[in-house]
Parts: C-alpha cells; sequence; structure tokens
C-alpha cells in the first residue's frame, strides 16, 4: 500500500484509527500522519497527548519516537532503505531519527486511536543489562548522519538527543533495574558516555534556548548531583 503502519502483539487499536489517519495522509500528501495514544495500565489510563511538528528541532525536543502511533509513507521506508534494527531494545528511536532528515512533511491528528498496553513482564519492564543497547542506538544514528553527510547540519540536535535520552526516559529504566551491580555500571556508562561523545554538552544551543523544566534538570547535571537524582528517582 501506500502508507505502512505498525501494532504490537500486546497492543490494540481502535477501528478507525487507520482510516482517519490514511484521510490526513493524503490531504496533505504527509511523509508520516502520528497520532496520540493511551498507556493502558491494569487499572488505569492515561492519555499521551502530542503536538504537530513544526520544525526539524521539534522531532529532536519532544519527538515521540513510537513506531505504532504512526503510518508511515511507503516509499519513503524503500527509497531510503530504512529498517529496524534486529535483536535490539529501542528500535524505534533508531528508525524515526533515521527517518527523521529525510522528512518533508508530517501530519498530527490529536487522536488516542492508539492503545499501549502495560503489563509488569513486558520487555521494557523486566529489561536489565539489555538497557545497554541504548548505547548502540544512539551510536548507530550518528554513524547513520555522517555516512549520509547530515552530521554538520545536524550535530547540535544529535547532541541535544543524547542530553534528553540518556539524562532523561533511559536514565529513569537504568535506576529501576534490581541487579545493584548492572545498575551501578550502566549509571557510569550513561555518565560517561555523554561527556566522551559530547564534552561541552552544557554549551548546546537547543539545551539553552529554553527554560523548560526538563532543560533546567538537565543543566543541573554534574558527578553529585548525578548520584542524588540516582537515589531519590529510585525511590517513586
Amino acid at each position: 500500500g501506500d502508507y505502512i503502519g505498525f501494532v504490537d502483539s500486546d497492543d490494540y487499536i481502535d477501528k478507525s484509527m487507520y482510516e482517519e489517519m490514511y484521510k490526513l495522509a493524503v490531504q496533505d500528501d504527509a511523509d508520516f500522519v502520528e497520532c496520540d495514544f493511551s498507556w493502558d495500565f491494569t487499572n488505569s489510563l492515561k492519555k499521551d497527548i502530542g503536538t504537530k511538528y513544526k520544525t526539524i528541532q521539534d522531532y529532536f525536543t519532544h519527538g515521540r519516537v513510537m513506531a505504532c502511533n504512526k503510518i508511515y509513507k511507503t516509499s519513503l521506508i524503500k527509497t531510503q532503505n530504512i529498517f529496524f534494527p534486529k535483536g535490539l531494545l529501542y528500535e524505534d528511536i533508531e528508525f524515526f531519527y533515521k527517518l527523521v532528515p529525510h522528512i518533508k512533511n508530517s501530519s498530527y491528528i490529536n487522536q488516542s486511536f492508539y492503545h499501549y498496553v502495560q503489563r509488569d513482564n513486558s520487555i521494557i519492564n523486566s529489561n536489565g543489562e539489555k538497557t545497554n543497547d541504548i548505547f548502540i542506538i544512539l551510536a548507530n544514528i550518528v554513524d547513520y548522519y555522517k555516512k549520509q553527510s547530515f552530521y554538520t547540519n545536524y550535530e547540535k540536535y544529535l547532541e541535544y538527543l543524547y542530553i534528553r535520552l540518556l539524562l532523561g526516559s533511559s536514565f529513569l529504566r537504568i535506576i529501576k533495574i534490581k541487579n545493584k551491580k548492572i545498575r551501578k555500571c550502566l549509571l557510569a556508562k550513561t555518565y560517561s558516555e555523554l561527556y566522551n561523545k559530547f564534552p561541552n554538552w552544557k554549551h548546546n544551543v537547543v539545551l539553552n534556548e529554553s527554560k523548560s523544566k526538563k532543560n533546567i534538570y538537565y543543566k543541573t547535571i554534574n558527578k553529585f548531583t548525578y548520584k542524588v537524582y540516582a537515589i531519590i528517582f529510585r525511590l517513586f
């Protein structure tokens, strides 16, 4: 077909999802269309509300990398030969950010069509050492941008992506790992990986142009506060 979508086997979608998203895709000639989704927990439901991406920077600052709340123009994926990496967690991240430089137009529909079912024994909730895959995924993205000659134009965004993921979602997953040895190892690797790849990351333009709560938190990170946050956030 002209567009392709993905549904994880644990999840489900509203019946009208693909019809409504396809209509918008055709109307806007969009490279991809994104909808909202809900986190379906055992006893509760939480809606994840997004917004339309207006600039390239938007994809890196608040891009929702989840593959399943989107439909993609099939020709774009085939032409650019972009696939999910096999056997790695965070495969959606690599897929999404390899597509970003090729996106000319995307659309957004503010309907929670996709239901992301949460289970305690799911891969994302039971991972340990596999959390290490985030470093491989990020390296793959940077390598791709360099091979495609995109790196110079996107360096500040890629640097911010490292900040956002390593000090944000990946950090929050690592501190929940029960095995203390693995947890300490990955926390140390996260800190060193950020400084090794981007030693001057605190001067990042994207980081410093916005005083959002997340950016303020990122800028307070140092060797001491990093350890303190690891202890505090683990308690919640």
